[in-house]
């Protein structure tokens, strides 16, 4: 066997690590452990993650190499000594949506897509930032530096931190980031870091994070592992799937989200699409919605059975739920940018009112939000070929059948897998062996275009109303 190499997935609810050959991508085994809930959390809860999830795996005594990729946006706001000042506030804290609202009318939605590649909502870091800067000015002032969860992870993993929590101390010139993961945040574009957005952020000039090359590695931890550039959830699955152009990710986890790797980077004013980096150097377009799988997990609590039943429940009602339209935005949401907007159930009636229709509208409800993204991603120029449908709820074989029902594409679905963690372990087999893996894919199952326009003019109707 070759050398070892590690992937991180530092997600919203775990960490999840995989080990594999550095060779050929073959599984050796893996690990995982939970993160606290909640749309603010302490770092230190996703450093001890780390750290039970390592142990999970076996240890890490015979790794070569490995990477962290982490949920995007995150902010964590560090003093002069390394310290967190702050619990970090995650993607999916609405509370900066005025703070986003304020930057756009400061800056113009055509300027920050034409500097970033994205128009800033309440997920990106730098309107968290502005937050901060409103609502905590006594905080905003002492931040000496700004990082991203898989930056400060990785620049923890190295040994770095506040004096007496770690052996090398707070050189917060250590810290570093990738392309994908910095292409998130609201102040860097093509050129590199925007030094003025980030003032109008968070009210005066920090540190960030040394933007690595997608093959550079880090450093090396105290052990001497060798650690990679890291990158973002989304630029992560998309390399763990080896995605190129044509294929569109579809994933379905606590978030909803749908992106393409690109040759050219996309900009799109509206706001709309985020014109995000990738890790392999190419663009990543891409939209996110709030409302994902915890739709089926709010649908199957409410109607007392377990997901599988949900399905099953699901399948008995025709395409179209009998009339019946869940807009499932129950926590706001992102795309479309309506941070407070709730759910709402129409087009009910004493005939239609039964549990297989309410199924069948909750899945057929998010997978439209998601349709409504591909479309988006399309609008921009990008070549689609194929759906590539991922996450926990691709795993539902209802939300599979009723997915070829809504896209206009085939749809494939990969072997159940830890996406985000492979793309890093691919990553750090790239930094290790100095190219770029081929490990293969293996698919699970390939749906033909069985498209039912219905199931779409019925939910946009029901959208237009509840916006």
């Amino acid at each position: 066997m070759s050398e070892l190499v590690a992937g991180v997935d530092s997600s919203t609810q775990a960490c999840k690590v995989v080990i594999r050959d550095a060779s050929t991508g073959a599984l050796v085994r893996s690990g995982r452990a939970p993160h606290p809930d909640g749309t603010e959390v302490d770092p230190a809860a996703w450093w001890g993650a780390l750290l039970s999830a390592f142990a999970d795996a076996g240890g890490l005594d015979d790794v070569a190499a490995i990477s962290i990729a982490g949920q995007q946006h995150g902010m964590v706001v560090l003093d002069d000594e390394g310290r967190v000042i702050r619990d970090a506030l995650l993607w999916n804290d609405t509370r900066s949506a005025q703070a986003a609202r304020d930057l756009v009318d400061e800056v113009g939605a055509a300027d920050y897509a034409r500097r970033t590649g994205v128009v800033p909502v309440a997920s990106f870091t730098a309107t968290k930032l502005r937050w901060l800067r409103d609502a905590e000015p006594d905080a905003a002032a002492r931040v000496a530096a700004v990082a991203l969860p898989h930056d400060w992870l990785t620049w923890r993993l190295r040994g770095y931190g506040p004096s007496g929590e770690s052996p090398l101390g707070p050189v917060l010139d250590e810290l570093t980031t990738d392309r994908s993961d910095a292409s998130g945040t609201a102040y860097w574009g093509a050129g590199g870091y925007d030094r003025e957005l980030l003032a109008r952020a968070l009210g005066h000039d920090a540190l960030l994070p040394r933007v690595l090359e997608p093959h550079e590695a880090a450093g090396r931890t105290p052990d001497g592992i060798l650690v990679g550039a890291g990158a973002g959830d989304n630029a992560a699955a998309a390399l763990g799937l080896d995605a190129a152009p044509g294929d569109v990710v579809v994933s379905i986890g606590t978030s909803g989200t749908v992106f393409a790797v690109t040759d050219a980077a996309i900009a799109d004013p509206s706001g709309t699409v985020a014109g995000f980096a990738d890790a392999t150097g190419r663009g990543l377009p891409l939209i996110a919605t709030l409302n994902a799988a915890r739709v089926l997990d709010a649908t199957a609590g409410l109607l007392g059975v377990d997901h599988a039943e949900l399905g099953r429940l699901a399948l008995e009602a025709e395409p179209g739920a009998s009339g019946v339209v869940l807009v499932p935005y129950f926590e706001g949401e992102r795309t479309p940018n309506l941070p407070d907007a709730t759910a709402s159930f129409s087009g009910l009636t004493l005939a239609n009112t039964k549990r297989t229709s309410i199924a069948r509208a909750a899945i057929e409800g998010l997978l439209c939000g998601l349709a409504d993204g591909l479309d988006a991603v399309r609008a921009q120029g990008v070549a689609a070929s194929r759906v590539l449908l991922i996450g926990g709820a691709a795993q539902n074989p209802a939300v599979r059948r009723i997915a070829g029902q809504v896209f206009d594409l085939p749809v494939v679905v990969p072997v159940p897998g830890e996406y985000v963690a492979d793309g890093a372990a691919r990553q750090a087999s790239w930094a290790l062996m100095g190219t770029r893996p081929t490990w293969p894919l293996a698919i699970d199952e390939q749906l033909p275009v069985d498209t039912r326009p219905l199931i779409r003019e019925q939910y946009a109707r029901a959208a237009r109303v509840g916006a």
